[in-house]
């Protein structure tokens, strides 16, 4: 018996609102946009270095996240200990605390006169934007991938130590493969969320042009001198961060759980 499940018509009157929400703001944008001068806005000196820089410091913060966040995540979700729930909240802490918040702890500890001394003095320096990034970057992977773990089970990790597989093995061929659509998602939306960081970047790394500023600091300062100039460039980061979702949806559609169970095999 075919039965046909519905979807009530507010659910669907609401859903359309909510659309509109996040549509309508990007719409007015774009009908701002000086279109006969879109390229010079775009291709200035300091908007070029800009986007640059905001390009190759999230690939880094991103791969940070992901050297940093698989480790982490894989323990949440598979080993129990005292003060779990504790830990998990902490490492999540970024997806809650204002970024410039962040910027400050990062700055106490990385600072000149921070917890190690001036050891570690990178603070308005090009790292020092990698390391912000990826602090408020990193909770994004590991809250992805360690659902995805959960839910994933552990019946084929369980089968390949019976064959004898070390703990190694096991990890890199079956229960990283498993839940390889999630770490490709968790580390796109960690990308995303580097490229877009503000707050915590201007406090611990401020603005030097080249050097520390960011896409989103060219565009807050070009907000105030030249409003053109900032919705132009505003576009070009709204633009990527489209093609960037775009991407890890394709990607995560491509990538399938079953080279698991063909590495248990």
């Amino acid at each position: 018996m075919n039965v046909r499940l519905g979807v009530p018509r507010w659910v669907l009157a609401v859903a359309a609102v909510g659309a509109l929400f996040v549509v309508l703001p990007l719409v007015a944008m774009a009908l701002r946009v000086d279109w006969p001068h879109f390229v010079p806005l775009i291709t200035s000196p300091s908007s070029v270095d800009a986007l640059l820089l905001s390009l190759r410091t999230s690939l880094l913060a991103t791969a940070g996240c992901l050297v940093l966040g698989v480790p982490m995540a894989v323990v949440l979700a598979r080993v129990p200990f005292a003060g779990q729930r504790v830990v998990r909240a902490i490492v999540l802490l970024p997806l809650v605390l204002p970024p410039v918040v962040g910027g400050l702890a990062l700055l106490a500890l990385y600072g000149r006169r921070g917890l190690l001394g001036g050891a570690l003095d990178v603070a308005f320096s090009t790292p020092a934007v990698v390391i912000a990034q990826t602090f408020v970057a990193l909770p994004f992977l590991v809250l992805s991938l360690e659902g995805a773990l959960r839910s994933a089970g552990e019946r084929y990790e369980a089968v390949a130590a019976t064959l004898g597989a070390r703990p190694s093995a096991v990890l890199f061929r079956v229960t990283l493969p498993l839940v390889l659509p999630a770490v490709v998602s968790g580390a796109i939306l960690s990308f995303a969320r580097a490229l877009g960081e503000f707050g915590a970047t201007l406090t611990f790394a401020g603005s030097l042009q080249g050097v520390t500023r960011t896409l989103p600091l060219e565009i807050y300062l070009q907000r105030e001198t030249d409003p053109d100039a900032a919705v132009a460039l505003s576009l070009v980061l709204i633009a990527v961060a489209i093609a960037v979702v775009a991407v890890a949806h394709g990607a995560g559609e491509r990538v399938r759980p079953w080279r698991a169970a063909r590495s248990v095999a």
